[in-house]
């Protein structure tokens, strides 16, 4: 299946959860999940039925997916590889996808979302240890250094996020210098710094069947 390119808001809105899937706007009240806090389509104002626990473990993996801007193969091959790894199969995804270059460039501030991010990484403008890493899914180390190339400090959606850095919390796991663009993988992201809102079990269970 290919990438979804259309209304972001109506993801947050199928999945009734915030997922900041549209950067700044999220934190203003044009923020279209705020507006309508209900599914969308013409029956989405219709009384909810109680999702059975297939549909549950469903929702779960849509809304960790659409979180992390993935399609269904990455994803799936996420999980796989979650499973081989040693430890909690659920704690081993979520360390997984929080390893990517585009979400540790997210969390470093220097991009307000997950697509921008990706979009960023594509382009080129940014350099792990030194080099020029433009593979969004590239998995991050401890003792990496990400940094916004030298002519891209200037780039209007790098500056715009460096601008908004106090606005969320800053990960435990990377080590922030705003004023040389740069931030140092210091450890492994651990189930603490990904979302509370993420039930990583149903995803398990969905993938277990």
């Amino acid at each position: 299946m290919a990438r979804y390119i259309g209304p972001v808001c109506r993801l947050c809105r199928r999945e009734d959860a915030k997922l900041f899937l549209k950067g700044d706007r999220c934190y203003t009240d044009k923020c279209g999940y705020e507006r309508r806090q209900y599914p969308p389509g013409q029956h989405g104002q219709a009384r909810r039925r109680r999702p059975s626990d297939y549909g549950q473990q469903l929702r779960e993996k849509q809304k960790v997916k659409r979180m992390y801007g993935l399609i269904e193969k990455q994803f799936r091959g996420y999980y796989y590889k979650a499973a081989r790894m040693k430890g909690v199969t659920g704690e081993n995804l979520l360390q997984l996808l929080e390893r990517r270059l585009d979400n540790t460039a997210l969390r470093s501030g220097f991009a307000s979302s997950h697509a921008e991010a990706r979009q960023l990484v594509r382009h080129g403008h940014f350099l792990v240890n030194g080099k020029k890493v433009n593979i969004p899914s590239y998995q991050v180390r401890p003792g990496d250094v990400i940094e916004v190339r030298e002519k891209s400090r200037k780039v209007q959606k790098i500056t715009d996020a460096l601008g908004n850095l106090d606005r969320s919390p800053l990960p435990a796991w990377i080590e922030i210098d705003r004023d040389k663009c740069t931030g140092k993988i210091t450890a492994l992201p651990t189930r603490a710094d990904s979302s509370a809102d993420i039930d990583e079990q149903l995803i398990v269970e969905l993938y277990s069947k």
